[in-house]
């Protein structure tokens, strides 16, 4: 696990130039998604938005290329319930290599009762960590193609303070649907710190890094039509909230530096400045159970039974 160092002064507003290369958003047509997906378009880079809903993700696609002239953006459709669609949308992106993927999408469910994905996987798990999985298991040989590819994995602060209960991974004993988003969100920064270890283990030259984006509002975020108008009530009503919490697009800055940074490294934790809630994106110490290699090898395994795949058999 890489210790903290002092890296390069980062500017969110004048990224670094990545014409050339390829990026995959998990996620991209709504939400932090949305904004790592537009901030990344301009760098020059192709960005690929990796959505369930086609429609959302033509209207991000159209909502991109207004903000960011000769844009280089596409979709492909991805539903990381649905573990038999992953080859194909690997297949989908028809490319030679991809420098990296941001596995950002995810689903939050307000209230029981408990669902399960057509695989039969607790559907928040199946889609927040199971799917991500897989998918980068059909992902390793193009990232492994690039000089230096990277995984990056959204991670949540409030998983910072969460268990996971490896006997109860499905949630069947103990459902409450807060709860296991939370641990569904903390299975996925196990996933991303296990994946770097097995990737130096293997000599890779692909990085796994682990971000986190704060605190973020709907009411503090910019509009992006026809992706999303955000009312004056709206506005009005989320200033307040503005002394603790942040933007969407804000939140997306540490994803975004994980991508472009070269001296971010493999085994790092990225998120906001203050309090780890809001501001410029920082590296953070990683503590406690985000640090325990065993709790994470067990994940690994299971995770592996599950999906019937294993991202490390693909690594070199």
């Amino acid at each position: 696990m890489s210790f903290l160092h002092s890296p390069a002064p980062w500017d969110v507003r004048r990224l670094p130039r990545a014409e050339g290369k390829n990026f995959l958003v998990t996620g991209g047509n709504a939400g932090i998604g949305y904004f790592v997906a537009e901030q990344l378009a301009g760098t020059g880079a192709t960005v690929v938005l990796a959505c369930r809903d086609t429609a959302k993700a033509e209207a991000a696609r159209v909502s991109i290329r207004a903000r960011v002239p000769g844009a280089r953006v596409r979709h492909i459709r991805l539903d990381l319930a649905d573990l038999l669609s992953l080859k194909a949308c690997a297949d989908a992106l028809a490319l030679e290599r991809l420098d990296a993927v941001v596995c950002n999408a995810g689903v939050l469910l307000d209230e029981p009762p408990r669902r399960e994905s057509g695989d039969g996987n607790e559907l928040m798990f199946a889609t927040n960590h199971l799917g991500h999985f897989a998918l980068i298991s059909w992902l390793a040989p193009l990232l492994a193609a690039a000089p230096a590819g990277r995984v990056v994995t959204t991670g949540s602060f409030t998983a910072k303070s969460e268990s996971l209960d490896l006997d109860d991974l499905q949630s069947m004993r103990d459902y409450r649907p807060k709860r296991t988003y939370v641990r569904s969100k903390l299975a996925q920064m196990l996933f991303g710190f296990e994946l770097d270890r097995r990737l130096r283990a293997a000599g890779s030259t692909t990085l796994s890094v682990v971000t986190h984006p704060g605190g973020a509002l709907d009411s503090l975020t910019p509009s992006r039509p026809p992706v999303r108008v955000r009312t004056a009530g709206e506005r009005l009503r989320g200033l307040p909230a503005g002394l603790l919490l942040q933007s969407k697009e804000a939140a997306a800055w540490p994803a975004v530096r994980a991508v472009l940074d070269p001296s971010v490294r493999g085994g790092q934790l990225w998120g906001p400045r203050v309090f780890g809630i809001r501001g410029l994106p920082t590296l953070e110490p990683v503590r406690g159970h985000l640090a325990d290699p065993v709790l994470a090898a067990r994940l690994w395994a299971a995770s592996a039974d599950l999906t019937g795949l294993d991202p490390g058999a693909n690594l070199s």
